[in-house]
């Protein structure tokens, strides 16, 4: 379970300015605007690009416990709750923190991820992802980076549920056990594929049957006229 119990601190500076002309020369100064969401008041707060990129693509991805201390002399336990990337660039600019209790659990969605070959889709068959993120229930340090669910053993017309997945210490799945993560299934051609076998295997008796049929005729004709002579 790649990056369980991972937490990464980082500092971040509290913002006083708001307002959109305060978010552009943010980001031109290379820091991402935020907000840190809790019990209290939200906290408005800019974090440099690089220390949160770092924090972000540790091992947890981004389900790391972040350890924030802000510059007033505050600290909070938070985990991404949201964010938005720019769709030209790909940069983070904005970031939502959520703070949480280590000791209590929280409802998230990880990606489920398919690993291994299935020997159904050797084959001939077809592999198919069922929904790519699974929600869970789990305290903050026990939420796993992604699931893997393994298809080594996934035979044609065979397929893996929720309700199959190897178990993930402190993690409960709250999405249907009978959802299906995986499955494999015959390739498009096979049925027609048999029918065109059977129906080319029951011409090819019907036509040696027919071929049979005038020699045996023929065969009788010639003993009668053997059996004629004879007479």
């Amino acid at each position: 379970m790649a990056g369980v119990g991972t937490r990464v601190k980082i500092t971040v500076a509290e913002r006083t300015k708001l307002g959109s002309a305060e978010t552009r020369r943010l980001r031109a100064t290379g820091q991402i605007p935020g907000v840190i969401y809790g019990q209290n008041t939200p906290v408005a707060i800019a974090v440099a690009a690089t220390e949160l990129r770092a924090a972000l693509t540790t091992s947890a991805g981004l389900h790391a416990v972040l350890d924030v201390i802000v510059d007033s002399g505050a600290s909070h336990s938070v985990v991404v709750k949201d964010y938005q990337v720019d769709k030209v660039r790909g940069t983070m600019t904005h970031i939502d923190l959520m703070e949480v209790n280590l000791d209590k659990v929280i409802q998230t969605t990880v990606h489920a991820n398919l690993v291994g070959e299935a020997p159904g889709a050797k084959q001939g068959g077809t592999l198919s992802h069922g929904p790519t993120e699974v929600h869970v229930e789990a305290r903050p340090l026990d939420v796993p980076e992604h699931i893997d669910v393994d298809v080594s053993t996934l035979g044609l017309g065979e397929a893996i549920r929720i309700s199959d997945l190897s178990s993930y210490s402190g993690v409960t799945f709250l999405d249907d056990p009978d959802t299906i993560l995986a499955s494999v299934s015959s390739y498009a051609g096979a049925d027609t594929d048999e029918d065109e076998a059977e129906g080319a295997a029951d011409a090819v008796a019907e036509a040696e049957a027919e071929t049979a049929e005038p020699e045996a005729e023929a065969a009788g004709d010639d003993a009668d006229a053997d059996a004629d002579a004879a007479e």
